[in-house]
């Protein structure tokens, strides 16, 4: 195929909808992906949710299908899956209330809990807003000032101090600007809330800053999951409180919540007490104990079997839940990721029927990602093959539906080499490389490839959402139209298969992933981590055991 240049591609329209949506003889095929996707998105797997009879059943078939293919299995002991031990709970009805006002559940404020305990009780403690809540000494950043947490409420604004930063605060460039880091993700807020030994940690919820309204909040419905061990300690309640509700809270205690949002912006902040009779709650909680798992399938290489490439996926979803306007309860997750996990399994199809290369490549389908990334990060913890000689991570989550694509969306541009594979890829199908539009929603570390990034494996995200595609019918106006259609059923019932998708545009990202982790399989080389990455060092570290 004649490989066009990006000023060429701006030019000749006609030309771009007249080629293949991937290179001719690709072996991703449109029709098998959908086939997939409406299996894994059907009622009978009821939403996928870990720890319920979904799981089984979608166990049982993602084995079927790498048996079928002729894969080995790629746990321990030779074992199709890994286990993840979980403690899922779900908060039930009770009062709420914050400086003697009574918030609803899920209109006011949204709360979970990870802790194993029967019920959760918070008797007027003690409010205290802590800007953006960030400790990080390598950036000359303290939130927190030497305040002491310990039994009260910490309110936290959502991203990073230079997210919404204007001429004058220290804070400009200091995170990135636009780009999210993580500290601006609200699982370091709760796990920084809970170091402090604060009770209790909320989030001011605004969409922009957070990337998603507060229907995706609520989605959950007061479930949430952990691994049975956690690491690090977990506060008794999270979540949020929408974005009205704040304002009003903030006012009552004679304080200006945009003032503050200013304040925040300086390295100088210091938490502010919000005056009042303090945050109470009392509620119950179920809790219960499920034994989730991983899928993992291998093709051994031929001459270095222990250097790997892996793909991954995570093959869970939200269950079973709330009716929506049109009565149903179960939220399919067919994008969000069952057409992840069938660009995997085409891979693995693909990978099969090939010569057998040089290193070895893992196919991972992973659980709990919707719950905090709890299977890839069991996995990573723990891993079966070592960090330090995976080559590198290949994840897709959430591919677009809106047919072929003059270009294909990266999610943390500058991080790693495999950018430059991914866009000589791109290339051969015509095609090129858009850095994500929407750096602040913190894409980078929402997926179970940064399970393996922290841990120092080069890693590759492919995630739609991250901007309008540049589609061969219509442009970014149409693309963004598929983006906000989509987004409306983000994590809702209605991200369900459809007979009218156009899958052409996503068979030719997948194509694109099995392009790089081929190239990957065959030769030998070690992606590496740009410099001023946070994972470099990490990296570095392991380099010995690659024979460097």
């Amino acid at each position: 195929m004649k490989i066009l240049s990006p000023a060429t591609l701006a030019l000749t329209p006609l030309l771009i909808a007249a080629a293949p949506a991937a290179p001719t003889g690709s072996p991703i095929s449109p029709d098998r992906l959908s086939a997939d996707v409406r299996t894994l998105a059907s009622e009978s797997f009821q939403g996928r949710a870990p720890g319920t009879p979904g799981e089984a059943k979608t166990i049982d078939w993602l084995v079927a299908q790498f048996q079928a293919m002729g894969l080995r299995p790629g746990g321990r002991d030779g074992q199709w899956t890994q286990a993840v031990p979980l403690v899922r709970t779900r908060i039930g009805e009770g009062p709420v209330s914050a400086n003697g006002v009574a918030w609803t559940q899920g209109r006011d404020v949204y709360l979970s809990s990870v802790r194993p305990d029967a019920r959760e009780t918070v008797r007027g403690a003690p409010l205290v807003f802590v800007g953006y809540g960030v400790a990080a000494p390598e950036r000359k950043w303290d939130d927190f000032k030497g305040v002491d947490l310990k039994g009260k409420v910490a309110v936290f604004l959502v991203n990073d101090p230079d997210f919404e930063a204007a001429a004058g605060d220290d804070s400009v460039g200091r995170f990135g600007g636009r780009r999210m880091t993580y500290y601006g993700r609200w699982t370091y807020k709760f796990e920084e809330a809970a170091r402090r030994g604060a009770v209790a940690a909320l989030i001011v919820h605004d969409t922009p800053g957070a990337g998603y309204g507060w229907a995706t909040v609520t989605a959950p419905a007061g479930e949430n999951y952990d691994v049975a061990r956690p690491p690090v300690p977990r506060v008794a309640l999270q979540g949020w409180i929408e974005g009205a509700a704040a304002e009003r809270l903030f006012q009552a205690a004679g304080l200006d919540l945009p003032t503050l949002r200013r304040a925040a912006r300086r390295s100088d902040f210091r938490p502010v007490p919000i005056p009042g009779a303090g945050f109470s709650a009392d509620l119950p909680v179920t809790v219960s104990r499920a034994e989730s798992r991983n899928v993992l399938a291998k093709l051994p290489g031929r001459t270095r079997p222990d250097e790997v490439v892996m793909y991954g996926a995570h093959w869970d979803a939200y269950g079973v839940g709330a009716p929506d306007a049109q009565g149903r309860t179960i939220r399919p997750g067919a994008n969000d990721d069952a057409l992840g996990v069938a660009g995997v399994l085409e891979i693995a199809r693909a990978a099969a029927r090939a010569p057998q290369p040089a290193r070895s490549q893992v196919f991972a389908l992973w659980t709990g990602e919707e719950r905090g990334l709890l299977g890839s990060e069991t996995y990573a913890a723990d891993p079966i093959y070592p960090a330090a000689t995976t080559v590198a991570n290949l994840t897709l989550d959430i591919l677009q539906t809106a047919g072929p694509s003059r270009d294909v969306l990266l999610v943390g541009q500058g991080q790693n080499a495999l950018e430059d594979r991914l866009a000589a890829a791109a290339r051969a199908q015509g095609r090129v490389v858009t850095p994500e539009a929407l750096p602040e929603r913190g894409l980078f570390y929402r997926a179970d490839h940064f399970s393996l990034a922290r841990r120092g494996v080069p890693t590759l995200l492919l995630m739609a959402i991250s901007g309008a595609p540049d589609l061969v019918a219509g442009g970014r106006t149409a693309g963004q139209a598929w983006l906000d259609g989509y987004m409306r059923c983000y994590h809702q019932s209605c991200d369900a298969w459809s007979k009218d998708w156009d899958l052409r545009g996503a068979a030719a990202d997948v194509d694109l992933i099995a392009r790089v982790g081929f190239d990957l399989a065959r030769g030998g080389d070690w992606p590496e981590w740009r410099q001023g990455s946070e994972f470099r060092a990490v990296r570095a570290e392991s380099a010995a055991a690659r024979g460097r």
